[in-house]
């Protein structure tokens, strides 16, 4: 992996929270961290021109620098050693951020920024990037287990695939173990069955047994590639009868990083983001990377 590591900041405690994530992902990777703050003069609480409290830089360049200032000082705390450079972008944050995931190996945000309503699970800009952006996004939520292994969603599908690659080199980065979750479920455990319906699967074959077997036989097949590349890592496997948004957001609760698709083996062809990528990414308990298949 070439390239930094970029994380966005605009003030908010969510930044913050990034920042510290992405410091320390820069230095499991030896690389660079890039502290951006994209910016538009109408979102900035502060006139264009020189503050009379204050020397004639202008408010808002002492808003920004003050900003990127904190941001820098406290990624060096939270990894010293790590080079860490900074930037002011004038424009969008989206676009910003999308502009610089084209050389970065991983960009870094908070779930929330200083824009969000107080209600809202996740702010746009995480949900924008995470379907756009040119390299893996992490979104830094929840409170994770740092003593938890690193979890993936594997549906074995060839989108899931990057996403699958991610989490072996995330775990062997980290240190941690690897948990590899795979959830079946069948029409009646989503309790939409009517009259009509296709029959299923455990009516058709009778044997509930028999289906779990071949999930994990499906899971094995999907993970053998992977598991040789990285012979001393500790991979667990976790195959469930649930639904898959469902699995993975209980997972989501004893582990340090969930590792997802942008769009599985269910998606629409031309769909950017899934909807189990979208539920784990409003409603995980940790930080969670999406990984397009596109990469």
């Amino acid at each position: 992996m070439t390239g930094p590591v970029v994380v966005g900041v605009d003030g908010s405690a969510s930044a913050l929270a990034a920042v510290d994530a992405a410091a320390r992902e820069a230095r499991m990777r030896d690389a660079e961290l890039h502290v951006i703050h994209a910016f538009t003069w109408p979102a900035m609480h502060a006139p264009p021109g020189a503050s009379p409290l204050g020397p004639p830089a202008g408010a808002l360049r002492e808003s920004v620098d003050r900003l990127l200032a904190q941001a820098t000082a406290q990624a060096r705390n939270a990894a010293p050693g790590v080079k860490v450079s900074r930037a002011a972008i004038p424009g969008e944050k989206v676009t910003a951020l999308e502009a610089q995931s084209r050389t970065a190996q991983l960009v870094v945000v908070g779930h929330r920024g200083s824009g969000g309503f107080r209600d809202v699970l996740l702010g746009s800009t995480a949900v924008h990037l995470s379907a756009h952006a040119r390299c893996p996004v992490m979104v830094v939520r929840g409170r994770p287990d740092p003593a938890g292994p690193v979890a993936v969603a594997v549906d074995g599908s060839p989108q899931g695939q990057p996403a699958v690659a991610f989490a072996f080199a995330e775990a062997a980065l980290r240190g941690a173990d690897l948990l590899t979750v795979h959830a079946w479920s069948t029409w009646a455990d989503h309790g939409e069955h009517h009259p009509g319906d296709p029959v299923d699967l455990v009516d058709l074959i009778g044997d509930a047994e028999q289906l779990q077997a071949q999930a994990e036989q499906f899971l094995a097949k999907a993970l053998s590639g992977h598991r040789e590349r990285y012979p001393e890592l500790t991979v667990r496997t976790r195959v469930v009868r649930r639904r898959t948004r469902q699995a993975l957001i209980e997972v989501s609760g004893s582990v340090q990083l969930m590792v997802v698709g942008a769009r599985g083996r269910g998606g629409f062809t031309g769909m950017l983001m899934g909807s189990v990528s979208q539920a784990v990414l409003h409603h995980a308990w940790c930080p969670v990377t999406v990984v397009r298949s596109s990469l």
